[in-house]
């Protein structure tokens, strides 16, 4: 069965009225994209903030009347009256397939691996997590990731005790169990990141401590990490300060490499000297010790 697809570019303003439309329309579905390389770093927490240029793509059965639809849009949205609307016909696929070629094993640092479950690890006798997209965010694919598992590849946390805050997937705490953390604990705050990591945890084995923030307690430990984004790190400063032992290590990231002084001079005043810093396109991490 083939697909009708159709799209425009609107403002923020026109994008949700617009997708209810298509939806009145009996779309399939409907879905937004960044039309202009105008990224939304850092919402505000609880929000789902809309690109200022937004392409909106609906997507109906091969027997729409592509150009009627067009048509009762413009009219029940007088805005829309002189804008274009692009029809493409989109043959039919295996969409599981196509959805699943995108994610192929990625190896970070020297011996860690991320392999999907319906791949084959390339190293057998690497360190192997098996993850798969899903309800959660944390694949390995974003590059503040990317950076947590390449520090954790060359710091393995051998016999020590680890928190991953702000746990999503719960990728970082298993990784950080895979290389041989004494035992490790997770928390977030959203349920759907603990039942996530619960599930990857088992999927590879793993029996790990997951809990919502407001049910989350630690002794103080060896590493923790918090790939989050830079208000909220910023706002956590006195309980990371609690949470991590004096001598631990701290490993930070979610945030721009634009931020990352001024987190640096925040969080020296809690007795963080976090001296070391990567980047990977306009992200950062940084990392360091708990010196008081």
């Amino acid at each position: 069965m083939a697909w009708i697809q159709i799209n425009t570019t609107v403002t923020e303003t026109l994008a949700e009225p617009l997708s209810d439309a298509f939806m009145e329309c009996e779309a399939v579905s409907v879905t937004f994209e960044d039309a202009k390389d105008d990224p939304i770093f850092e919402p505000d927490i609880g929000t789902t903030p809309i690109w200022q240029n937004t392409k909106v793509t609906a997507l109906f059965d091969a027997e729409v009347d592509a150009k009627a639809v067009i048509l009762q849009i413009k009219n029940h949205l007088n805005a829309l009256a002189e804008h274009s609307f692009k029809i493409e016909v989109l043959e039919d696929k295996d969409w599981i397939r196509e959805w699943m070629d995108q994610f192929q094993p990625m190896q970070f640092g020297t011996k860690l691996w991320i392999v999907p479950s319906w791949c084959q690890p390339q190293e057998a006798d690497a360190i192997n997590l098996m993850l798969d997209p899903g309800l959660a965010f944390g694949t390995g694919t974003h590059p503040t990731t990317a950076m947590c598992l390449r520090w954790l590849d060359s710091n393995p946390p051998q016999n020590k005790t680890v928190i991953d805050y702000g746990c999503g997937s719960g990728i970082l705490a298993l990784a950080a169990k895979k290389l041989g953390a004494l035992s490790v604990s997770g928390t977030d705050i959203d349920p759907q990141a603990i039942q996530a990591s619960h599930q990857n945890a088992e999927r590879n084995g793993e029996n790990l401590h997951f809990a919502l923030v407001k049910e989350f307690d630690s002794k103080p430990v060896d590493v923790l990490l918090a790939n989050i984004l830079s208000g909220p790190l910023k706002e956590l400063a006195p309980e990371f300060q609690r949470l991590v032992k004096n001598g631990g290590e701290l490993v930070l990231s979610g945030l721009l490499a634009s931020q990352a002084a001024e987190l640096q001079t925040h969080y020296l005043q809690f007795g963080f000297q976090l001296d070391q810093l990567e980047t990977d396109e306009e992200w950062a991490r940084l990392s360091g010790r708990k010196i008081l």
